[in-house]
């Protein structure tokens, strides 16, 4: 390490000459801009700033017991908390950064054997002229704040994913109703026809067919039980809570609610609101801060000191003059062989803002993606949704009459176990269309962080 002598006032001068020519800040590359329009929208219309995703985006849902699991799910879930503490952390890092920016202050106090003290006060700065701080707290700063929009996109992802766990379980329960109401049917279907052959009118196989149906849909009620059971232990881990102590009482008669309606423009803009976007973006912001802190380990460094002491037995002494002592000076530094390791810091500092760049473009894409396989998902369910509703209506009407034929004797039970299959997987496809449709709106509304409106 080279030394100027403090005496001399041209190092400082250079010094300051060559901050006048440094450069150690280097740009970062433009923001990826999205399409005016999604493929998959019929129109579109412009969007406003960046916008926080808003408090309650489920309500459109219009489900006041999936609106009590979201307002629990901010304060126990796991996850976020320690989305939380990582955002604490960051701020540490943020403010400890700017701290270097301000002059150090020391003392110390030695006592010796004649009863003197001696006072020594330091103080040492850093001027930063190649912006190796600014560049390092800048950076932290964007840290800080692409941790702030981890957190915002955990919170969104957890959201929607207690969502969706819940419109699986009321779907199963729906399941679990439709399976009930066969369970029965099929249970007086097997009465008559036990009546009809112990009459001699029907079969021994009508007989047999008619407890297949009913045992059959017995265990798939069974089955649609336990993975009643398994989501809402689900829904309680979400929720911070272990499953033993949690319980979600069964719906009403509608156990699903009704998909809202997606909106026929909706602008590409909005995924500027994605909270993982926004953390990618800053990410490649803080990466080529850090190429400038790398590149500024190549000029000296200056620092200032000032110190002052005082040798006295008596307290009351210390501040007189005939004890004090000050001193002021200036340093400066530069590294002059260091076998390559600034070469390199700055070689790996590029290497890493490539990399987040091109993680950001990566995020931008995969989210153009989620956004439109949703939008089209949701547009055929819903024309999926009505034709099984047509299909259902069929299915039951073809069941009804059958068995009016059937308890006329012009037709054999066969017909009637093929109708009654039919009308069960009709209104059973029914159900999974209708929740796929759910989970298609609830993935859209997180892939939009949100919202449909643009402002």
């Amino acid at each position: 390490m080279l030394h100027a002598h403090r005496c001399s006032p041209w190092p400082l001068a250079a010094t300051l000459l060559l901050a006048a020519c440094a450069v150690t800040q280097v740009p970062t590359p433009p923001a990826v801009v999205p399409a005016a329009t999604f493929k998959e929208a019929g129109g579109w219309q412009r969007a406003a700033a960046e916008a926080p995703v808003p408090d309650r985006w489920w309500q459109l849902f219009n489900d006041p017991v999936l609106d009590a699991l979201e307002s629990r799910l901010v304060i126990g879930n796991q996850s976020l908390k320690s989305a939380v503490a990582a955002v604490a952390s960051a701020r540490a890092a943020y403010e400890a950064s700017r701290s270097a920016l301000w002059p150090s202050l020391g003392a110390n106090l030695t006592a010796s054997s004649n009863g003197k003290s001696q006072w020594a006060i330091t103080s040492n700065w850093e001027t930063d002229l190649w912006g190796r701080l600014r560049l390092a707290s800048g950076g932290a700063g964007d840290s800080l704040q692409a941790s702030a929009d981890d957190l915002a996109a955990a919170r969104l992802s957890a959201q929607a994913l207690l969502a969706q766990t819940y419109f699986s379980l009321r779907t199963a329960e729906a399941q679990q109703s439709l399976l009930d109401r066969n369970v029965v049917a099929y249970q007086r279907s097997l009465d008559l026809t036990q009546v009809r052959y112990d009459g001699g009118v029907a079969g021994r196989t009508d007989v047999l067919q008619a407890q297949t149906q009913l045992r059959s849909a017995q265990a798939q009620r069974a089955d649609i039980q336990a993975q009643r059971a398994q989501l809402e232990h689900a829904i309680a881990v979400l929720l911070g809570e272990a499953p033993s102590a949690f319980a979600l009482a069964p719906a009403g008669t509608e156990a699903l609610p009704a998909p809202p309606a997606v909106p026929q423009m909706l602008p590409a803009t909005l995924l500027e609101r994605r909270p993982d976007i926004a953390a990618a973006q800053r990410r490649v912001a803080a990466a080529y801060a850090q190429i400038g802190v790398a590149d500024a380990a190549w000029f000296p460094d200056l620092a200032l000191t000032a110190g002052g002491q005082s040798r006295t037995a008596s307290l009351s002494k210390v501040l007189s003059a005939p004890n004090l002592a000050w001193a002021l000076g200036a340093s400066l530094t530069e590294t002059v062989f260091d076998n390559g390791q600034r070469r390199q810091a700055s070689a790996q500092a590029r290497a890493s803002a490539d990399q987040a760049t091109s993680s950001y473009r990566q995020t931008v894409l995969t989210a153009l993606q989620e956004v439109e396989d949703n939008l089209s998902l949701a547009g055929q369910l819903q024309q999926e949704a009505q034709f099984q509703a047509d299909a259902l209506q069929a299915a039951q009407r073809t069941l009804q009459i059958t068995l009016d034929q059937y308890r006329a004797g012009t037709a054999s039970y066969l017909n009637v176990v093929v109708a009654q299959t039919a009308a069960l997987n009709s209104e059973s496809s029914l159900l999974a269309v209708r929740n796929r449709q759910l989970a298609a709106i609830n993935l859209l509304l997180k892939n939009i962080a949100g919202r449909w409106d643009p402002a």
